[in-house]
């Protein structure tokens, strides 16, 4: 029987003992040496963030979710592409962007010489949402410090915030995604250049707007491109 942590903490309240299986002891077990507070998250390495996230239950998504999906790429790329959350099929496999939301993007990064081994891909929730509905602004504070850390941890040179969800949260704005794109914008201390472009699901939808997803990826590529030779990079403007 799968049980909540609220059911549980109900059943204890009442003096109900809950039977469980020695995998299911050891998944809780794990659940509560997860590290949870900031500060703690802050000081992890690859692997322990990695085992964090396999294990977090900071919000309610953990009880319906297949499979956290921690992320995928080279702990040392220049570029990091964050994108909203899993759907059904990121969740089913455990990897972001996969599908044909996940073939456009690739075909998007070989347009400007990057390719997905190259890159770090995350999102900024590591559960699906139900119904594959909007990430709700409590989820994605509770996902924050995990996605803060790895960017901590890769040190990009470039962050491509690809759809508006992933856009408002990492620029802390509700502005439109029309307004935000086609200028450099930065993210935290030392200031990261990050660049706003449509989601990869929206431009399948809507082929027009790939144009200027090309002006936006265009960008990109001259931003990393003076990042890796050293040269300074506009404000945003």
């Amino acid at each position: 029987m799968n049980l909540s942590q609220r059911q549980r903490r109900y059943l204890d309240i009442i003096g109900v003992d809950i039977w469980a299986s020695r995998a299911g002891s050891r998944e809780r077990q794990q659940s509560d040496q997860a590290p949870d507070g900031e500060d703690d998250i802050e000081q992890l390495g690859w692997d322990e963030l990695r085992q964090a996230v396999a294990c977090c239950t900071r919000c309610e998504l953990h009880e319906s979710r297949s499979r956290t999906v921690f992320g995928i790429g080279s702990p040392q790329a220049d570029c990091l592409i964050v994108g909203e959350a899993p759907g059904a099929e990121e969740d089913r496999q455990g990897e972001p962007f996969v599908g044909p939301a996940g073939q456009l993007l690739n075909e998007m990064l070989a347009a400007i010489g990057l390719h997905r081994p190259d890159v770090f891909i995350a999102n900024i929730l590591k559960c699906r949402p139900p119904r594959n509905r909007d990430p709700r602004p409590e989820e994605a504070a509770c996902c924050e410090p995990f996605l803060r850390r790895q960017i901590s941890l890769l040190e990009p040179r470039v962050i491509l915030a690809v759809g508006r969800v992933a856009a408002q949260r990492l620029l802390g704005t509700d502005s439109a995604i029309g307004t935000l794109r086609g200028r450099c914008h930065r993210y935290g201390d030392p200031a990261i250049p990050l660049i706003v472009t449509y989601h990869p699901a929206y431009l399948l939808r809507s082929p027009l707007e790939k144009r200027k997803a090309w002006v936006d990826l265009q960008l990109a590529r001259e931003v990393l491109a003076e990042r890796r030779n050293g040269a300074g990079v506009g404000a945003s403007g």
